[in-house]
């Protein structure tokens, strides 16, 4: 049955049209496949079976949002919460894959949740070496009687080697400045003033507090109960990989991942095994050719948040990111 939606509601659906355009536009890894076969598809099928068959050492980069170990059902399917033992078994399986995937040079984010964080970390470490943790605050954590409220989560970040592409500079935070310092001559020392305020270009920690999950009044929202917000998803790909390269997600869910690549001038790959959340991640991939912004970051900068409204109304310009090779692909479909 389909749930009755407020006018103003800008959640992403799929009409029964939109499933028949659509789904031929998914493909099944079935079989061993060079890498311009999947190159900037979704791939419709279970993670690990279609992970076995992607050539070695061939994508960049790797942000994924497997399955927390939670009791959780993805559109009609359900994922059990298991016991320590068995979901490191099963998360075993396809972080070797993910091993034998990644170039030498490459970095991985998984994401997690407070319960799950430290089984990523030690099923990770004998394949990968552990950079750091980010924690994030999700404003959306439900209320509690007996325990403290749960709105954050974490995205362990891991790399095949010690040589690896971190871009600090793609991914600084522009935050107001209360008391500004200024030097001997009274201009401002690492800050810029100006009519609408005073901002300085921070490095980004490991805690994030400027990310908004996606809601019902914005354009990138979907059904898909564990969608991750285009902006976290931006930072990832704009810090740790380059325009031109490859970016996996083998849990792909409704397509972020793979929207926010193709935004930002990366190819990619998606894996999914829900019909319904390819085919939604495949329309999101089609609107992205017309819209290439990404909610939060402007002009080059992760704005602090309830800042930027004030910024685009004194006419700050999105991010302009080049057009992807992969665009050809829905244009001829």
């Amino acid at each position: 049955m389909e749930k009755t939606r407020a006018p103003r509601n800008r959640t992403l659906t799929l009409t029964e049209a939109d499933r028949l355009e659509l789904h031929p536009r998914l493909i099944q890894g079935k079989e061993a496949v060079a890498l311009d076969a999947v190159l900037d598809r979704t791939i419709l099928g279970d993670a690990l079976a279609v992970l076995r068959h992607l050539p070695a050492a061939s994508v960049d980069l790797i942000v994924t949002d497997p399955p927390y170990n939670l009791t959780k059902v993805y559109n009609g399917t359900t994922f059990r919460e298991r016991d320590r033992a068995d979901y490191l078994s099963w998360q075993d399986q396809w972080l070797r894959e993910l091993k034998r995937i990644l170039k030498p040079d490459g970095s991985l984010y998984i994401c997690s949740d407070w319960r799950t964080s430290a089984m990523v970390q030690a099923g990770a470490e004998p394949y990968f070496t552990t950079r750091n943790r980010i924690t994030w605050e999700r404003e959306k954590g439900r209320g509690a009687l007996s325990n403290w409220k749960n709105c954050s989560e974490d995205i362990w970040f891991f790399t095949a080697g010690e040589d690896y592409h971190f871009d600090v500079e793609a991914v600084k935070l522009k935050r107001k400045v209360l008391a500004p310092y200024r030097d001997a001559e009274g201009k401002p020392k690492d800050w810029e003033q100006g009519e609408d305020g005073n901002f300085r270009a921070t490095s980004p920690s490991n805690l994030w507090t400027d990310i908004s999950v996606p809601f019902w009044s914005m354009p990138e929202n979907t059904d898909h109960p564990t969608q991750k917000p285009e902006k976290l998803v931006a930072k990832l790909i704009l810090a740790s990989s380059q325009p031109g390269d490859v970016v996996l997600d083998p849990f792909l869910g409704s397509g972020t991942t793979s929207v926010v690549a193709r935004k930002l001038g990366r190819h990619f790959i998606g894996i999914e095994q829900e019909a319904e959340y390819a085919l939604l991640a495949e329309k999101r991939l089609q609107n992205a050719l017309q819209d290439t912004g990404i909610q939060g970051y402007v002009d080059g900068y992760f704005w602090e948040r309830n800042t930027l409204a004030e910024q685009l109304a004194r006419g700050a310009k999105p991010m302009k990111t080049r057009k992807p090779a992969s665009a050809d692909l829905f244009q001829e479909a």
